[in-house]
């Protein structure tokens, strides 16, 4: 079972996380004290993130609930793959993520993973079984873990919004990509769960005109990749 870090687990790593990179107390002081995005675990977490990517919030909510409902209450591998394509379809989903949740399901029942003991495995024997799957790609196989594992220590450096934000804490003109973010986080162990935490948190107020960065690099090139890129997998 998942123990999600609490508030004083997560202010020791955030105090952690400075004294082993500087660069990060900008982010520090200007994002507040944050919970843990917990997410429900298991097969049912996994398809669930599967039909929230790439829509809103709002209709990813409306999605979700009309298949919990077509599902009748049973969002199990079992209950998913004896319900067709076009039934699931019929929930909302588009054929692709329908077809990915058949694939999820089918992966569970036929034992090439097991929700039910996944935290037995490593992050890299975790993520390496996850994308084995196909539908799951690295990015959803990262926050999977640590949303609804509450694993510690992974970082999805595919993630764009995570890379703006370490490109600001880097005062840096140049957005790293997912291989030079990998490495850089690298300085962040045992605490990369947290740091990703923190610099989306802080991400988000800068969006929001919370939090205004009064020394950062430009970077239009950057601003453009921003607004145009979607993350596909």
């Amino acid at each position: 079972m998942a123990i999600i870090p609490d508030p004083l687990q997560i202010a020791a790593s955030r105090d952690a996380l400075i004294a082993l990179d500087p660069s990060l107390a900008r982010a520090h002081a200007q994002t507040p004290a944050f919970d843990w995005r917990w997410r429900t675990g298991g097969f049912e977490g996994l398809f669930h993130m599967i039909v929230d990517q790439q829509v809103s919030v709002a209709s990813a909510a409306a999605i979700w609930a009309r298949v919990v409902q077509g599902l009748e209450g049973e969002v199990t591998p079992e209950k998913v793959l004896a319900t067709p394509i076009e039934t699931l379809r019929s929930f909302g989903l588009s054929i692709q993520k329908a077809t990915y949740g058949h694939e999820i399901a089918r992966a569970h029942v036929e034992g090439r993973i097991d929700f039910d003991h996944l935290e037995s495995l490593s992050d890299e024997e975790a993520v390496a079984r996850l994308v084995a799957i196909k539908g799951v790609g690295k990015w959803t196989a990262e926050t999977f873990l640590m949303f609804c594992e509450g694993r510690l220590d992974v970082f999805p450096a595919g993630d764009i919004a995570l890379q703006e934000a370490m490109r600001w804490a880097d005062r840096s003109g140049d957005r790293p990509r997912e291989k030079e973010a990998y490495a850089r986080s690298e300085k962040w162990k045992p605490h990369r769960s947290v740091a990703a935490h923190l610099l989306w948190g802080w991400y988000g107020a800068v969006k929001r005109g919370e939090v205004v960065l009064d020394d950062h690099p430009s970077d239009p090139a950057s601003a453009a990749r921003e607004t145009t890129e979607s993350k596909t997998e």
